[in-house]
């Protein structure tokens, strides 16, 4: 492939820019680097193409092809050939590193945003990079891996976490030439400055009791202290969990997920009535009030259904474990929708790439997705004002209600 002998940028692009080429910033940074290496080679021989000169020291000889990957996409060049020795741009060299760098940042957020491989080999050869393996992908795709490493075991310095929002996401992976449900754990936590941080992010093959506690061990080795209370939906195992790892530690279970587990024990002709009821209790001014309001919800649904009206009864300590608390803070402590908010932006990227192939491909996404999300909170406004803090700890840690020799928590139905 020849270039033009005489390049005249600006004549050149305006006939780009006039017929709306599609390719116009391609060929802008073609035609500018053709010219730049024209422009050197001149130099090195010492005058300009054509051009008779008694300080020519060398001439011309042709070119030969080279494709440059750039951010536009592919562009191919012609390298100007010299007569005696040779000539190569040193800045195409450094450039392309850059291209390759930022090549490496596109692959590596499409991943991050849930796209799978297939997809993300469309989406470089729209970028109009060729011969990109699905090998190459992973490749570029694993300098993640060290980023998430760091940021799940980092140390949890950042003083007391009075307040943490536990969940768990199903997601499926290919094991043993199987396709299993696995079960990414997560922690949220409020430090000392009133921020919110995502604390772990482990995966486990059940979602029981051993796995919370091998999860939540984790965290107080890396730091955890101070936690009041945990706030999350009725996960096997964990209120257990709770007692044996985070002594003096409440649990507050999520009263939005517990209203969905309620309603399915009353006739859907009922669910609106019973719902209002249930609202009513968390709408009241202070804690003896809710209490109050409590008994009577429980009395009231007794009349029509006993059955509902013994199961929100039980559950009555764990969901009402928020009014320990300020009042100021209730709205932001008596549910795991903080949580949820977050699970929906990780289910959002993850549904995308549908079956994993490795446990090690759930952390690198989840933990990317998590890194990112503590970024956005740690640059946003504070969760919890200092003082509510402040006060929220002066409040005695609870005794310790959980029996450690249960395998189990108390049974809580579904």
């Amino acid at each position: 492939m020849a270039a033009s002998e005489s390049v005249n940028p600006v004549d050149l692009l305006r006939e780009q820019i006039e017929g709306a080429s599609p390719d116009v910033l391609q060929a802008m940074i073609k035609t500018f680097a053709q010219a730049l290496m024209s422009a050197e080679a001149d130099a090195i021989c010492g005058a300009g193409y054509g051009q008779r000169s008694e300080d020519r020291v060398n001439s011309r000889n042709g070119y030969r092809p080279r494709e440059w990957d750039t951010r536009a996409g592919t562009i191919d060049l012609a390298i100007p050939k010299l007569r005696q020795g040779s000539y190569f741009p040193d800045w195409l060299l450094t450039h392309r590193r850059r291209a390759e760098q930022a090549l490496v940042s596109v692959v590596a957020t499409s991943y991050l945003l849930g796209v799978s491989t297939r997809r993300v080999e469309k989406l470089v050869e729209q970028l109009g990079i060729r011969q990109l393996s699905k090998s190459q992908v992973s490749e570029m795709a694993a300098h993640l891996d060290a980023q998430v490493e760091a940021f799940r075991n980092r140390p949890l310095d950042s003083g007391h976490y009075t307040f943490v929002w536990m969940d768990a996401l199903t997601m499926k992976v290919r094991e043993a030439g199987r396709t299993v449900n696995v079960h990414a754990l997560i922690a949220v936590g409020v430090n000392a400055d009133g921020g919110r941080e995502v604390l772990g992010l482990d995966v486990a093959s059940d979602e029981d009791g051993a796995g919370w506690l091998a999860f939540l061990r984790s965290l107080t080795a890396r730091g955890l202290t101070g936690v009041r209370l945990v706030i999350s939906d009725a996960h096997a195992g964990l209120v257990a969990a709770i007692g044996a790892a985070l002594p003096g530690a409440s649990w507050q279970r999520c009263r939005t997920h517990y209203l969905r587990n309620l309603l399915t024990k009353v006739p859907k002709s009922a669910q609106p009535w019973i719902a209002t009821l249930v609202r009513t209790i968390f709408d009241q001014p202070d804690t003896d009030a809710v209490r109050a309001q409590f008994t009577r919800v429980v009395t009231t649904i007794e009349a029509r259904f006993p059955a509902a009206a013994e199961h929100l009864d039980t559950a009555r300590d764990d969901l009402l474990a928020f009014t320990g608390f300020p009042r100021e803070i209730w709205r932001q402590i008596w549910s795991n929708n903080p949580q949820e908010r977050l699970n929906k932006e990780i289910r959002r990227r993850t549904d995308v790439v549908g079956i994993f192939p490795n446990r090690p491909a759930i952390i690198r996404l989840v933990g990317a997705v998590l890194a990112e999300q503590t970024d956005e909170w740690t640059e946003g406004r504070r969760y919890m004002g200092l003082e509510l803090l402040a006060k929220a700890r002066l409040i005695p840690a609870q005794p310790d209600r959980h029996d450690t020799d249960q395998d189990e928590p108390t049974p809580i139905a579904a």
